[in-house]
């Protein structure tokens, strides 16, 4: 019966949460036909918490997420953008993250 009780409250205890927060046609203006797109790319950037609120690192930067993606294809802008978040809470450790999807494209 104590194992029982000890998973059911594993089990509501633990979680996750996902949520849309961002769409952008770009991340700077760009010109007509004035870049050339890279390819896909998908970046997630997270913060860690020791049991649900103890920050143990930084992260979950929408920002940082924007620039490490455009790095991957060494690209300057993003197109057709979209960011969500989402948490995850493993009893003793959760992370909060921030993930953009887009296109990387290059200026002409």
């Amino acid at each position: 019966m104590r194992a029982l009780l000890l998973g059911v409250l594993a089990v509501v205890a633990s979680g996750c949460i996902r949520t849309p927060i961002a769409m952008l046609t770009s991340t700077r203006p760009l010109a007509p036909g004035g870049y050339t797109e890279l390819g896909p790319v998908e970046e997630t950037d997270c913060l860690w918490y020791l049991f649900g609120a103890l920050p143990i690192s930084s992260g979950n930067n929408f920002q940082d997420a924007i620039k490490d993606a455009i790095r991957q294809r060494s690209g300057d802008a993003l197109i057709q953008v979209t960011a969500e978040t989402y948490y995850q809470n493993f009893l003793v450790v959760a992370r909060y993250c921030t993930i953009v999807q887009g296109i990387a494209v290059k200026s002409r």
